[in-house]
């Protein structure tokens, strides 16, 4: 029989796999699943290049419809996987179908946290997670007004710096007291506010939010400690979680995300995971790790292609994610885990938003950063954080050292 690969979640990590898989030579049956009725597309456009203005709504597509018929991939849109029969080998679509599979390919995704709030419900509180939301979301912000957006991760400031260059009168309120200090740190985090607050965002950090002030239309934010902040519209910008229902209903392995090995393997051998749903092992790290950025889809794709098929192939990348917010283009490389660092180290000038930032544990790289350095890229500091070198943070600050010496040094 023709072997059958299905993949559960038409985003781009779907996409890419399913394009993998053409190109690494397998000729059977894929099947795409994906319940939006558009087709696959890359969500970061939805808070930066299309919510712009700057790239139509056609570039955010990974392929063209005519990329799926000519390589005979079955797109279902408007479905989705309610549950998997692993001894029959088998998946049951929302309409009640059923297909059996070889390989299966979780790519769910994640979905915002949904907020229970009082006048969560009202018109012109926006979540910012699907290309419809973001369709709504610039017609809003192309009239100006006030914005307030709740939630200060990266789609929350991606989300209000394109407000502000629309002209928008822009509040962040998030209840961290220092911006992005579980993924920066106390040091960069204080870098971004300032960004941001040079372009007048007014950063409302420390207040938690109670509820939405308005009675069919939203008017206002309130906050615990009895704030209340007006607002056109409000942009939720909550942390995404993993959508490991469809897994867990079938008794997989799940923390943070569907369990895989280096190989993107699931402990069922026929069923893999990749993308923001899955918490992949890191041979590097010695321990599983979720990645929510969209070049993981793009990286893992090739890799869960050939794992599918048999190959043995392992992926061990250090984890990325990069933003682009008014003038600062950033990239950012490594982990900074929840035993945190002993310093960063700048290289360059910060004040010129031209710079590199380093953070060491005992003298050791684990992670860095460019900020509008992209001629310098990310491969020597990826090199500092796989040698386990200790480096001198003398020479590593002055710029007029080569950072190809650094791994060397001890």
């Amino acid at each position: 029989m023709r072997a059958t690969y299905v993949i559960a979640g038409a985003g781009l990590p779907g996409a890419r796999a399913a394009q993998a898989l053409r190109e690494h030579g397998f000729a059977g049956r894929i099947v795409l699943i994906g319940d939006e009725t558009t087709g696959p597309y890359e969500r970061p456009a939805l808070s930066n290049g299309y919510l712009l203005g700057k790239d139509e709504r056609t570039k955010v597509f990974v392929h063209e419809r005519r990329w799926h018929v000519a390589r005979e991939v079955e797109l279902r849109l408007g479905e989705r996987v309610v549950s998997i029969d692993r001894a029959a080998h088998e998946v049951e679509l929302s309409t009640g179908e059923r297909i059996a599979y070889t390989k299966l390919l979780l790519a769910t995704g994640a979905s915002p946290r949904r907020v229970g709030l009082p006048g969560a419900d009202l018109d012109g509180v926006h979540d910012l997670r699907w290309a419809a939301d973001s369709d709504r979301l610039r017609e809003t912000i192309l009239d100006g007004g006030r914005i307030v957006v709740v939630g200060a991760g990266w789609t929350g400031l991606e989300t209000a710096a394109a407000a502000r260059e629309y002209g928008c009168d822009v509040t962040i309120v998030d209840s961290r007291r220092t911006l992005l200090d579980d993924a920066l740190g106390t040091e960069m985090g204080a870098y971004f506010a300032g960004l941001h607050s040079r372009h007048g965002v007014d950063l409302q950090l420390g207040r938690t939010v109670r509820g939405f002030g308005g009675t069919s239309e939203v008017s206002s934010v309130l906050t615990d400690d009895g704030g209340e902040f007006a607002a056109d519209a409000v942009i939720v910008a909550a942390r995404a979680v993993p959508n490991v229902e469809l897994a867990q209903r079938a008794g997989l392995a799940c923390d943070d995300g569907v369990l895989v090995d280096e190989a993107l393997r699931t402990e069922d051998p026929d069923i893999y995971a990749i993308g923001e749903v899955a918490s992949s092992y890191s041979p590097f790290y010695q321990r599983h790790l979720r990645t929510e950025h969209w070049s993981n889809a793009l990286h893992c794709a090739p890799v869960v292609a050939q794992s599918m098929l048999g190959r043995h192939v392992g992926y061990d990348r250090l984890p990325y994610f990069s933003t682009e917010q008014y003038e600062a283009e950033m990239e950012f490389t490594g982990r900074i885990g929840p035993e945190g660092y002993d310093r960063v180290v700048i290289r360059g000038d910060i004040s010129a938003e031209s710079f590199q930032a380093f953070w060491l544990t005992d003298d050791k790289v684990v992670a860095g950063l460019h900020v509008n350095l992209w001629e310098s890229g990310l491969e020597p500091i990826e090199d500092l954080i796989r040698s386990h070198h200790p480096v001198d943070p003398t020479l590593l600050a002055d710029p007029t050292v080569p950072p190809t010496t650094f791994a060397t040094t001890s």
